[in-house]
């Protein structure tokens, strides 16, 4: 056991069965002191800046879960511990004087006279969620290794507040894969303990270059089949103190907190059953670099339900032997957090018409796009030069006719040598500065082995088709470049899907890194995501302007209201309203 014990105070609270002794040790982490109950991250401030760092709470919840805020000179916190003395409680202070560190100590006895004018804030604490997480065979490779946890300053800016300005720290607990559910859920249930994983995967993500480096903390090794998972840190706070520079200010030290007599809510939360729409779940998404999504088991089972039905197959054609479920899933999940969305389309199938492009592939183009843009993504579309002129009258007459709100951005690929594809991707040819973060193909034709490309009679049209999918091959070798083929269905699907990720709480806080007070969205971008989704009007009235401009049917060359040989009523506009009907669901 420890050796070197500040101070031992005997707890009791009616509701326990037995008295716990608060154990608390000098040079000893409190990972593992008092399990099952709540601890705190402590910042004590001159009583001028109190309003102003409550604010900073409040506008940061994830990082600065506020459970307590003292009145000036008080020493205790009755909510929070009977009998508490916040000067002698936690094992080891951090005294900082105009924004900088000057000593470690054990006590804060001495600055009594001082504390008389100061304001104590409890914030909840990680540690909190470490039992449970044990207790549900998740390995806390930390308490494993006999350490404190691993905490780093990450990229991510808080929300200011008055003279509080300061970037985001984190935690890192290494876990296994095959556990990420279920600690995902756990601590998604105890948001006074910071909540969810705010990123899980790629350190570099958060601006963490070496996690063998923390800044606050020890190194934790991760072990095989170990997946890096980040939570918000209460040691937020203390970078905080040191942005604001107060004259005099205190902190627990990382790692050594304050031990409250509040049970953990996760010991509870774990032992019930979630609601579906409380109940995360984690998807891959990347692994190069290595990224993980979250959205709730209600959300995940209405895409896989319009995953289904984009899967139908009233042509007969076979497709269902190409089902991969969760693929619609993790697709708009990647497209969710992407900022700058590169489509193609366009198959020139019918080699003896002008135009030679079929009807499947630009109304889902268009669709996706629609959405994209209201979700406030750059998005651009790549097409072949031949039909540049063409597609920018279509999109103006898609425009005009409201089947999108704005104009789409045309561009064209031609591949002129052999580093085009990187230029064209990435800022001067720099694969760590790409231009886009998602490529999406959409019933768009590939290069077959023999360099060749043909149509589903099998005739050679490489003369009417640009290298585009070069981009999609080059793009696979720069991290941080997703990519996706779907078909035309597919693009009215990833609108919906995406449109239901954007109404998932869940998945907006892992979206924004936990970062700022989460909030629904606004009645006028709810207006506006709703009406960005495919109807059978806008679809239809795509399709017309389409064979208007001369784009046939692929199957049959028919100009006129089909695509691929089915006829927009019933199989398209039924479709459709399925689509629509399932995704109305979740609003």
């Amino acid at each position: 056991m420890f050796q070197a014990w500040q101070g031992i105070r005997l707890l009791t609270n009616s509701i326990r069965r037995y008295p716990v002794q608060r154990l608390v040790c000098v040079k000893a982490t409190t990972t593992r002191t008092c399990s099952g109950y709540q601890q705190a991250n402590v910042v004590i401030l001159h009583k001028s800046l109190a309003d102003d760092f409550e604010a900073f709470c409040h506008a940061n919840p994830s990082p600065l879960p506020l459970l307590y805020r003292s009145q000036p000179g008080e020493w205790g916190c009755p909510p929070l511990a009977a009998d508490a003395d916040i000067r002698v409680d936690c094992p080891q202070y951090c005294v900082f004087k105009d924004g900088l560190l000057v000593s470690r100590v054990s006590s804060l006895m001495s600055y009594s006279g001082q504390l008389q004018d100061m304001v104590s804030f409890y914030l909840g604490c990680s540690f909190s969620f470490e039992r449970t997480l044990r207790e549900a065979g998740v390995p806390v490779r930390n308490v494993e290794q006999n350490c404190n946890v691993s905490m780093f300053r990450t990229s991510l800016q808080c929300r200011g507040v008055g003279q509080f300005q300061c970037p985001m720290v984190v935690t890192m607990r290494p876990v296994p894969e095959e556990k990420l559910d279920i600690v995902a859920q756990i601590t998604h249930l105890t948001p006074l303990a910071h909540g969810g994983p705010i990123h899980i995967g790629d350190p570099a993500v958060l601006g963490i270059q070496d996690v063998s480096r923390p800044e606050y903390g020890d190194p934790v090794a991760l072990c095989p089949g170990d997946v890096p998972a980040f939570w918000a840190c209460g040691v937020t706070g203390v970078e905080a103190v040191q942005s604001c520079k107060p004259t005099l200010a205190f902190t627990h030290s990382p790692g050594c907190m304050f031990l409250t007599d509040r049970e953990d809510s996760s010991v509870s939360a774990s032992t019930s059953t979630p609601e579906p729409d409380q109940c995360p779940l984690t998807f891959s998404i990347s692994q190069q670099p290595l990224h993980f999504s979250v959205a709730s088991k209600a959300v995940v089972q209405s895409i896989r339900d319009l995953e289904k039905i984009i899967g139908e197959d009233p042509g007969e054609r076979g497709i269902r032997a190409l089902f991969v479920q969760d693929e619609l899933l993790r697709s708009c999940l990647s497209l969710s957090h992407s900022s700058s969305v590169l489509i193609t389309t366009g198959f020139p199938t019918h080699y003896t018409h002008n135009p030679p492009e079929e009807t499947d592939g630009p109304p889902g183009a268009i669709a996706i796009a629609a959405t994209l843009q209201a979700l406030q993504k750059e998005v651009a579309i790549v097409t072949d030069h031949r039909a540049l002129e063409m597609n920018q009258r279509i999109m103006e007459d898609a425009v005009k006719k409201g089947v999108i709100k704005t104009a789409v951005p045309l561009l064209s690929y031609q591949g002129n040598s052999p580093d085009s594809a990187l230029y064209f991707l990435c800022h001067n040819g720099d694969h760590k500065k790409p231009r886009f973060d998602h490529l999406v193909a959409i019933e768009r034709s590939g290069r077959a082995s023999d360099g060749n490309y043909y149509n589903m009679r099998g005739v050679n049209i490489k003369h009417l088709v640009d290298p585009i999918d070069d981009l999609f091959t080059t793009a696979s070798t720069i991290p941080g470049i997703s990519t996706t083929g779907v078909s035309n269905w597919g693009g009215y699907g990833m609108a919906c899907a995406l449109y239901i990720l954007s109404l998932c709480p869940i998945h907006q806080r892992y979206r924004h890194k936990g970062l700022g007070q989460p909030h629904p969205p606004t009645q006028d971008q709810h207006q506006a995501w709703a009406a960005s989704l495919p109807s059978v009007a806008k679809e239809e009235e795509m399709l017309s302007i389409l064979v208007q401009h001369g784009v046939r049917s692929g199957k049959t060359g028919t100009l006129g209201m089909e695509v691929d040989g089915l006829s927009f009523h019933p199989t398209h506009s039924d479709l459709i309203i399925k689509l629509r009907d399932r995704t109305s669901q979740r609003k």
